[in-house]
């Protein structure tokens, strides 16, 4: 099933909960210190006609991260990451550097894990490293992956990294106008596109080497199992595990390790802090915050953000009072309705409505949603603005790019902060 956000797998289940890079040896100059080596047929010492010992250079330590090619030597002592990222907000993963691996460590999964996962990424044209009997080994940079999830797609093409795109779990949730033109000229391979089922035997032809998928922790949702049990290269991605906009933005970090593009994931995550912090500073001194509520009810039950959780801090940081924002629950709450209108019939705005083309279908839906003061008023906002199929893009581009979806929402709370602006994210239902 694919996931926009966490997982719209599971928000839909609920409604509501490359190319063949060469390793080809890079050409090498002078080294600028090199090391002294025994010579094969002559000792270490002086000998009649030497004035010196025989000496054989290591190579020469690059500048920038082999993002295309291999090691040239398998030499020790040569730093082949010289572009090395650190994690300032991300709390679910670590990594760490050794002159030609990386190990990087998954940390919180999914909801209560008691599990971690464990990767070892190593340069190739290096030998890998054997003290880790428990970890997964990967070589990179990846040249052939395929993502489990949209939002996935959106950290691969800001990346330039579409080329080593060969498959999705599902066509059917991705907006992206390249990756749509990629299945169109049949370049790429869906491996699950029930949402329920993943065909082995497709993954296995399609060699990738790497599989990026998510895990709920719940196993009826969870394709990896069987992904991991055929022998695939599964990599676990617990972005939607962070609390805030900005931690879940920082794991395009992650995706970068796979690929050598550290320095590029930095710089693209620098820009969204600023224009996030932007954003918010505007927000931030408003005099009057309104209330806002969230999502609608499936089959009985009201799945909302929890207090604590990533959509909680963009209602915040855009100005607004979550109607929960004092629970503490960084997942998703499960309410009845009666609840849920107890607290929320007052509320001045109502978001992230999904799967309604007017008011009228939510009330055709369930005529108690007509009674909330928001849709008296016209103030509810559905999060579809933009998307393709079953896909919205604020699930796809909005993970990566949360800056964008706050500015939307400060429109929307208060939209004499940005005259100009158009919603895009957004759009409010009539």
């Amino acid at each position: 099933m694919s996931r926009q956000s966490l997982p719209l797998r599971l928000f839909v289940s609920t409604l509501i909960v490359g190319l063949l890079i060469g390793c080809a040896p890079a050409a090498t100059s002078a080294p600028t210190s090199p090391a002294t080596v025994e010579a094969t047929n002559a000792p270490a010492t002086e000998q009649a006609g030497s004035s010196e010992p025989t000496t054989q250079p290591t190579a020469e330590a690059p500048q920038t991260n082999l993002t295309d090619s291999c090691a040239p030597s398998d030499t020790t002592g040569v730093d082949y990451f010289p572009e090395k990222t650190t994690l300032d907000y991300a709390q679910g993963f670590t990594v760490e550097y050794h002159d030609t691996f990386k190990v990087v460590t998954v940390t919180n999964p999914w909801p209560d894990a008691n599990q971690t996962f464990q990767y070892v990424l190593v340069q190739c044209g290096t030998t890998a490293p054997t003290d880790y009997p428990d970890a997964a080994v990967i070589e990179i940079p990846v040249k052939r992956m395929v993502v489990m999830s949209t939002s996935y797609l959106t950290q691969l093409d800001d990346m330039g990294l579409l080329d080593r795109l060969v498959g999705l779990d599902a066509f059917a949730y991705t907006s992206n106008p390249r990756v749509r033109e990629m299945i169109d000229a049949g370049k790429l391979v869906e491996i699950a596109p029930s949402g329920t089922e993943v065909d082995v035997e497709k993954a296995l032809d399609l060699q990738p080497d790497v599989i990026m998928t998510y895990s709920s922790g719940v196993t009826q949702y969870d394709l990896h199992p069987a992904m991991i049990e055929a022998g695939l290269p599964v990599v676990i991605n617990g972005d939607w595990m962070e609390s805030t906009p900005i931690s879940r933005a920082e794991w395009i970090k992650f995706m970068a390790l796979f690929f050598n593009t550290e320095g590029q994931a930095d710089d693209l995550f620098n820009q969204t802090i600023t224009r996030y912090q932007d954003a918010a500073t505007l927000a931030a001194n408003v005099s009057k915050r309104p209330t806002v509520m969230s999502d609608t009810p499936y089959e009985g039950t009201w799945y909302l953000p929890g207090g604590q959780s990533f959509t909680a801090q963009l209602i915040k940081d855009a100005g607004g009072d979550y109607i929960w924002a004092d629970d503490s629950t960084t997942g998703t709450l499960s309410l009845d309705f009666e609840s849920v209108f107890e607290k929320a019939q007052d509320a001045d705005f109502w978001i992230n409505v999904f799967g309604y083309k007017n008011l009228s279908d939510l009330t055709a839906a369930d005529e108690r949603l007509g009674n909330f003061n928001a849709f008296k008023t016209a103030q509810v906002y559905a999060n579809d603005a933009h998307g393709t199929g079953f896909g919205t893009e604020l699930y796809e581009t909005g993970v990566e790019h949360p800056d964008a979806v706050l500015i939307d929402l400060v429109k929307i709370f208060h939209p004499d902060l940005l005259p100009d602006h158009e919603l895009y994210y957004y759009r409010q239902m009539k």
